[in-house]
């Protein structure tokens, strides 16, 4: 079930501060505060999703675009296009704190 008191709901409401990369109506992009890489930017729907499969299950086929969309765009943005990695923890076991769906950018640029 999800949280609505998660800290990235929290970042969408504006209710916690947040270093933005980039945003538009699908998706947050802001900087980790607990970077594991040079670059190391979350990116985040705007909807209540827990994770990657409830995500993929729930969310409108717009929100799922404009999800994506707002990763290539944040990648561009950061100039990232040949050298990332991104990364979804789905599930404590696999290192999910945080259950509001969001992807992980990574490089050493």
């Amino acid at each position: 079930m999800y949280d609505k008191n998660n800290v990235f709901a929290k970042i969408i409401r504006g209710e916690l501060p947040s270093n933005k990369i980039y945003e538009d109506d699908y998706a947050l992009a802001f900087q980790n505060i607990a970077p594991r890489a040079k670059t190391h930017v979350l990116v985040i729907p705007k909807g209540e999703y827990t994770d990657v499969y409830d995500f993929t299950a729930n969310a409108p086929v717009a929100a799922q675009v404009g999800f994506w969309s707002a990763v290539r765009k944040t990648v561009d943005t950061l100039g990232l296009s040949q050298n990332f990695r991104m990364v979804a923890n789905t599930g404590p076991g696999a290192g999910q704190s945080v259950f509001h769906f969001h992807v992980h950018i990574m490089s050493d640029e």
